[in-house]
């Protein structure tokens, strides 16, 4: 599992790590990992250019001594000080005593190759400064490797605000941040490189499910299992209206983790024509599946659903009827714009705090909530978050929500709970896609196609 962890969890352990080392240990450590990323990064080190933007304390003094192993590998180091009686002295020196040159202004530096950002550390907050800004804008169509998170973005909250790095490869030591998970943060890392520095870690602040995860976490039948005890899943979704999310949504329910899919709503003739496995009418179920394309159906549907007593997923105009607190185990599957209405706030709010909205609506609706995008995130009520980072920018089509709410809801009658469920689900439904496109188009039947096969690999 992929665990992100907040600046006062990584400054904790770095102190208590540096007690036990050589003064300036840990430093080499970081610089020589993210000399190693640079030189991969170039192809090549012999004649490269280089030019490191540092700043003041540590951030900038990893870019320095990196910049000292680079310039022994034949690169030729460059180095911009922002703030030059605040730049890490014995870094200056070293750099200095390895030949590397240092510069006033982008206009004095050799057209680099590449630019190494040390200007902010994890300690930094908000926006660049105006003059930070200005150099990155001049240096805008060179790639950039970030130290430890791109300079400008918020560390602990995955928020951007103001001027920013957009790195190609960000280099970070210790830990994955939860800038590198949660966007928009995430989007300005471009590739995560981690530099294992040997931190006594606990608790995360966010998680990411890897394939190894997801294939501890899938319910498997028992030999002796039939249809009912691997578990029933309903789908309320669909009308007659919008018939083909009840299609779609009873396609992602019916990927064979649950023993039987049962299908209520205004789309029974296309469902039976489509999957003639599944059961059309009203009866017990292990979860229901409600919302997705329900219309003027969907408030009805969500109350006969939670009358049920049983876990539900809720997506889509289900999510319009939800009265917080939910009174059964519940996985709430909204968009940034369904959340915003939920919460009374604007949808270029919750863009820009995805991370902080997702825990809000967990805590006040009582219910798990999976926040749709790039970087899909799982909120428990408690404050825990699991991100999924897998999938591709094709899966943004129509009907691959609806997939999802079956898919997840069949891993609720499974046995799993919403947390694991929708953090398998949205694992699974990216995973899926990307199988399914090869790299290309895809569509929300060619994803639900594709869970099967996916299941299979899996589940070897």
């Amino acid at each position: 599992m992929r665990a992100a962890h907040t600046v006062e969890q990584v400054r904790e352990a770095e102190r208590s790590l540096m007690a036990r080392l050589p003064e300036g240990a840990l430093m080499q450590r970081a610089a020589a990992g993210l000399a190693n990323a640079v030189l991969d990064l170039l192809g090549h080190g012999y004649g490269a250019r280089v030019l490191l933007l540092v700043g003041s304390g540590d951030n900038g003094g990893d870019a320095l001594y990196a910049g000292v192993l680079l310039a022994r590998r034949g690169v030729a180091v460059e180095a911009l000080l922002l703030s030059p009686e605040k730049a890490h002295r014995a870094g200056v020196a070293a750099l200095r005593e390895a030949g590397g040159r240092f510069v006033a202004s982008v206009a004095e530096a050799t057209a680099p190759d590449l630019v190494v950002d040390g200007i902010v550390g994890i300690g930094g907050r908000g926006g660049l400064r105006d003059d930070a800004a200005a150099v990155l804008a001049a240096l805008e169509a060179v790639p950039v490797v970030a130290v430890d998170v791109p300079s400008g973005v918020d560390v602990d909250t995955g928020r951007v605000e103001g001027a920013h790095v957009r790195a190609a490869v960000t280099v970070t030591f210790g830990t994955h941040k939860v800038a590198h998970l949660v966007d928009p943060a995430a989007m300005a890392c471009g590739a995560v490189h981690l530099v294992d520095l040997g931190l006594d870690l606990h608790v995360p602040a966010v998680t990411a499910l890897q394939e190894e995860d997801v294939r501890a976490l899938l319910p498997r039948p028992a030999p002796d299992a039939q249809k009912y005890t691997r578990g029933v899943v309903g789908v309320r979704a669909g009308s007659s209206r919008y018939p083909g999310a009840g299609v779609l949504s009873v396609s992602g329910a019916g990927c064979g983790l649950a023993g039987m899919v049962r299908y209520v709503g205004g789309a029974e003739d296309l469902v039976r024509a489509a999957h003639p496995e599944v059961v059309v009418g009203a009866g017990r179920v292990q979860a229901w599946v409600v919302g997705s394309g329900g219309g003027d159906d969907a408030e009805q549907a969500l109350s006969d659903s939670v009358a049920d007593g049983v876990p539900m997923v809720v997506d889509a105009d289900g999510l319009v009827h939800v009265a917080a607190p939910v009174v059964v185990p519940t996985l709430l599957t909204p968009h940034a714009g369904e959340l915003a209405r939920m919460l009374g706030v604007e949808r270029e709010e919750v863009e820009a705090d995805q991370l902080g909205f997702a825990r809000r609506a967990a805590e006040r609706y009582d219910a798990t909530v999976l926040l749709k995008g790039r970087h899909t995130l799982v909120a428990r009520p408690d404050g825990q978050v699991r991100v999924s980072t897998v999938g591709t920018p094709w899966l943004a089509t129509a009907g691959a929500g609806d997939v999802l709410g079956g898919l997840c809801g069949a891993l609720l009658a499974a046995g799993l709970d919403p947390f694991d469920a929708g953090a398998v689900g949205s694992w699974l439904h990216g995973a899926a896609a990307t199988l399914a496109g090869g790299g290309g188009p895809v569509t929300a039947p060619d994803v639900a196609r594709a869970l099967p096969l996916l299941l299979r690999d899996l589940l070897r």
